[in-house]
C-alpha cells in the first residue's frame, strides 16, 4: 500500500528521505536557509540509533564526512552557499580519495555573506569542481520538494555506484516552500553495498584495514589515477545525464532553466500558450554532467534559447557550449534575492520572437 502524500517543509524532506537510504551519519553546522534540515537530522537521527554530530564548524562537518565515509558509512553534511564554500576542501579531498558521500547545498544569494534569499550564483562552483585539482562530481538539481526528496534517496547509491560525492543544489526557496511529498520504502541498513575498499569495518562485516587517503607525492602515479578517475567521470557522462523538456518540438524558442527558475518558465510558458505563443522549456537536472548533446541536437533543428537563472549569469555558458555558435542564446536574470517573475520572462520572450 502507497504511503500517503505528507506536508513538509523542503529542508525537512530531504532530511526524511536521507535517513530513509540509509545515511548512517550526518555532521552539519547552522546557516540559513538550510537550518531546518540539520535540525531535522538532530531530531531524527537519534531516533534510529545513527549518528548526529553538530561540528564547530563548516570546515569540521565535512572532514568528519570524510573520516566517516572511508570508514564505510553512509555519510551526509549539509550548508548554504558560503559554508559550502569553506566545505570545498573536503569534497576535494573526498574526491581524490573516491570517498562517496552526499552534500546538501540549499543556496542563497552571495557573494559572500550576501542575503538569506535564494539564488543560483553557486552554479559555478558547483560544477567546475569548487575547490582545487582536476575533479568533478555530480550535481542534482530539484525542481520541487517531492523531487528534492526523490533526489536525495538516489543520491546515496549514487555515491556508492560512482565512488565520488553527490551534490544536491537546491535553493532558498525549495528548502522553505511546503508542499505535498512521499517517501520510498527505508533501505534496510543489512543490505546496503558493501565497501570492501574502506578502511575499517561496516556494520558487522569485517574486512581488512585499508588505506583511505588523496595523497600521492609520485607524480606518475597520481597523474594515472587522475586519469583513470577521468575514464570513470566519461561513463558518467553515458549514463547519468538527466533532463526534462517540455514542448520543444513545437516552440521555435526554448526557456532553459533549473530548479526553481524553471518552476518561473512552467508559468510563463502556460501564460504564452493562453496568448497563442509556443515556449519550449528545457530543464537540467544533473547540472554535472550537463545535457550539451540535447541541447545540441535542439539548436541544430534551428531552436532558439533563453536562459533564466537566478544569477548574473552562469549556466548561460554551458548553454552557449552546446549550442557552439549555432544558435542563437538569450539570458535573463535576477540577483540578489530576487525570482524572475513569471510576467518578466515572457515579456523578455516576446521581445525575442518580436511578438
Amino acid at each position: 500500500m502507497a504511503e500517503e502524500k505528507r506536508l513538509m517543509k523542503g529542508n525537512d524532506a530531504i532530511g526524511e528521505a536521507a535517513i530513509r537510504a540509509g545515511c548512517t551519519a550526518y555532521f552539519g553546522y547552522p546557516i540559513t536557509p538550510q537550518n531546518e534540515l540539520t535540525a531535522y537530522m538532530a531530531r531524527h537521527m537519534i531516533d534510529h540509533k545513527r549518528t548526529f554530530i553538530q561540528a564547530e564548524s563548516e570546515v569540521s562537518a565535512i572532514n568528519m564526512v570524510f573520516g566517516a565515509a572511508a570508514a564505510g558509512a553512509r555519510a551526509m553534511t549539509s550548508s548554504s552557499s558560503p559554508g559550502i564554500s569553506l566545505k570545498q576542501e573536503g569534497i576535494s579531498y573526498a574526491c581524490g580519495a573516491d570517498v562517496p558521500c552526499v552534500v546538501v547545498n540549499v543556496a542563497r544569494s552571495g557573494p559572500g555573506l550576501g542575503g538569506i534569499s535564494p539564488g543560483q550564483g553557486d552554479y559555478f562552483q558547483a560544477t567546475r569542481g569548487g575547490g582545487h585539482g582536476d575533479y568533478f562530481h555530480l550535481v542534482l538539481a530539484p525542481k520541487s520538494v517531492q523531487e528534492a526528496a526523490e533526489l536525495t534517496f538516489e543520491a546515496f547509491d549514487l555515491a556508492d555506484q560512482w565512488r565520488m560525492p553527490v551534490m544536491i543544489l537546491a535553493d532558498g526557496m525549495i528548502g522553505q516552500m511546503m508542499e505535498g511529498v512521499t517517501f520510498p520504502e527505508p533501505r534496510d541498513l543489512e543490505k546496503l553495498p558493501a565497501r570492501p575498499w574502506a578502511a575499517g569495518g561496516q556494520y558487522k562485516t569485517h574486512r581488512p584495514i585499508n588505506h583511505v587517503s588523496s595523497i600521492n607525492l609520485v607524480p606518475d602515479e597520481l597523474e594515472a589515477k587522475v586519469h583513470e578517475r577521468f575514464l570513470r567521470y566519461e561513463q558518467i557522462k553515458k549514463k547519468e545525464i538527466r533532463f526534462e523538456e517540455v514542448n520543444t518540438d513545437k516552440a521555435d524558442l526554448i526557456l532553459v532553466a533549473y530548479g526553481t527558475s524553471s518552476r518561473v518558465c512552467l508559468g510563463a510558458q502556460q501564460m504564452a500558450k493562453a496568448l497563442g505563443i509556443e515556449l519550449g522549456i528545457f530543464r537540467p537536472i544533473s547540472l554535472w554532467p550537463f545535457p550539451y548533446d540535447r541541447i545540441a541536437a535542439l539548436a541544430a533543428k534551428g531552436k532558439r534559447f533563453l536562459t533564466v537563472e537566478m544569477s548574473m549569469g552562469q549556466m548561460v555558458q554551458d548553454v552557449q557550449l552546446a549550442v557552439a555558435g549555432k544558435a542563437q542564446v538569450s539570458f535573463y536574470g535576477r540577483c540578489g534575492g530576487n525570482i524572475p517573475t513569471e510576467e518578466a520572462v515572457l515579456a523578455e520572450a516576446r521581445k525575442l520572437l518580436g511578438k
